[in-house]
């Protein structure tokens, strides 16, 4: 855990050593603004709730998350740095855990950050303060799925644009995998088991469950379990590499 805790720290403050942790949490902010007031009719719908806020968090995450975990290890990849990381007396493991965890810090940070918009609708009216606590406990955890999926990606390339493209395209089908989009494409030439299974994976699915204040504990397995897949995939991915 020292070790984890030495590369959570290291990597947090190169975040913020750049203009890349404000530039990150100014879109962020900006865009979940625009998208909660604009689109999402937050004060035309007349509602004491956070419906309009959390609707939009799966689609911004597919873009903004890529592009935080995109140079988690291509930039390492990309510089050479990574061959003098794996020379330190620190497991691929531990590197994996303290850059994934500084990254989900950055998005935790942002979200937490969004507190603004849960004051208005307070003093607006009397929303139930449970079912927006569980949704942002769903949204934080579908955000360390997309982060998991993109640090995967991140290892395999130097070249962060084509981790940033690749993670987009297959958080998209896991965004979208129970829905007709993704399902038709495999229906004809799978048993409706594994159909069913694909559906499962859908991360829509499990975050509406929270949206209703609902938040599932078999969803909550679903985030975990996914993340840590994910990762352990990147691990390999890096360990390969090294061997």
């Amino acid at each position: 855990m020292k070790q984890v805790k030495h590369i959570f720290l290291r990597e947090l403050r190169a975040y913020f050593a750049t203009p890349l942790a404000y530039v990150f949490v100014v879109i962020f902010l900006a865009l979940m603004g625009a998208f909660t007031f604009y689109l999402g009719g937050f004060f035309e719908r007349g509602q004491a709730d956070l419906q309009s806020f959390f609707v939009w968090h799966p689609w911004l995450y597919l873009f903004l998350v890529p592009a935080l975990g995109m140079r988690l290890w291509a930039e390492e990849n990309k510089t050479g740095t990574i061959e003098l990381l794996l020379t330190q007396p620190v497991s691929i493991v531990e590197v994996m855990s303290g850059k994934f965890f500084a990254a989900w810090t950055m998005i935790a940070l942002s979200l937490g950050l969004t507190f603004p918009i849960w004051l208005t609708v307070n003093i607006l009216g009397s929303p139930d303060n449970g079912v927006i606590f569980s949704a942002y406990l769903g949204s934080l955890l579908m955000a360390a799925a997309f982060l998991a999926v993109s640090t995967a990606f991140s290892a395999i390339t130097s070249n962060q644009v084509i981790a940033f493209i690749l993670s987009i395209v297959c958080c998209f089908v896991f965004l979208l995998s129970g829905y007709p989009l993704v399902l038709d494409s495999f229906r004809g030439w799978l048993p409706d088991v594994a159909v069913s299974a694909i559906s499962y994976l859908s991360f829509l699915r499990h975050f509406d469950s929270s949206l209703k204040g609902m938040l599932d504990l078999r969803s909550i397995v679903f985030f975990i379990t996914f993340s840590f897949l994910w990762l352990w995939i990147g691990t390999r991915i890096v360990a390969c590499k090294r061997a």
